[in-house]
């Protein structure tokens, strides 16, 4: 049995976790985290989840589970890569899907996995978003700049961060297809008189509004045609399943720093 503990345990996905975890035949529960002051602290996780007592309580202490654990899951929003830092001094395996983490703390996760860290960091755990990048970059080289790229994602209007990671990663694979730079290629929406649109702009569009799960398309426009690609999340079961797959695959690998492209065996 794999024992897994979950960081964030009473959010969403938390709790899909705990759930999903309590359900697969090869993995346990082996610690629940949350924050200190969180009024779920000592709760059960599983009756917190809604799947059935676990037997496991919700702790704000972290290093206290760890020895007891196989690898850790985090899609929280406090400090992921305090978490991961703690995790990896215990030879424990860290999947990270949590989104909008900024260049610092990718950067401190790529040093922790150069120095023994085994972590999968992954803006979207979904198998079928993931397919939706490796097409999306594909899609983009082939097509050429005759086609026009716009990206639109839509969630759920308690969302924090835009564009979604998923958008932003989509947006990074059809600038590699295309050998353009996102960082100075995208537009973020346009908004009075901008001119015609240019030929390597990679537009970017954040819709929210009511409990959307996730929905990103891909848009490759051309005179007289266009091309679309869409994925359309209507559970986060599809993200807790893709995060358990990316356990199997990590606690038997070598030290690194991997995404879900190496977990689903998509890498050129």
């Amino acid at each position: 049995m794999i024992r897994v503990v979950v960081i964030g345990a009473a959010g969403r996905m938390g709790r899909m976790l705990v759930s999903c975890i309590a359900n697969a035949d090869d993995m346990e529960l082996a610690g629940a985290v949350e924050y200190p002051q969180s009024p779920f602290i000592g709760q059960d996780a599983g009756l917190v989840a809604g799947c059935g007592e676990a037997g496991t309580a919700i702790s704000a202490n972290l290093p206290d589970l760890l020895s007891n654990a196989d690898a850790v899951i985090d899609f929280s929003t406090g400090n992921v890569p305090g978490n991961a830092e703690v995790a990896v001094a215990h030879n424990v395996s860290v999947v990270i899907g949590t989104t909008a983490l900024g260049a610092e703390a990718k950067a401190k996760l790529a040093k922790l996995a150069e120095t023994g860290g085994k972590i999968v960091l992954a803006p979207n755990m979904s198998v079928g978003v993931n397919l939706l990048f490796h097409l999306s970059e594909k899609v983009a080289g082939i097509l050429g700049d005759d086609y026009d790229i716009e990206i639109v994602e839509m969630h759920h209007n308690k969302k924090k961060d835009a564009p979604s990671g998923t958008a932003v990663k989509l947006g990074e694979c059809v600038a590699a297809g295309r050998h353009l730079s996102y960082e100075k290629d995208a537009v973020h929406g346009r908004s009075g008189i901008v001119g015609e649109r240019q030929k390597n702009e990679i537009g970017m569009h954040a819709v929210r509004g009511g409990d959307v799960v996730g929905d990103h398309t891909v848009i490759f426009a051309a005179e007289g045609e266009r091309i679309e690609l869409t994925h359309k999340a209507s559970s986060r079961d599809t993200f807790a399943l893709g995060a358990l797959k990316a356990v199997r695959f990590l606690v038997p690998s070598d030290a690194g720093l991997y995404d879900m492209m190496d977990v689903l065996g998509l890498k050129k």
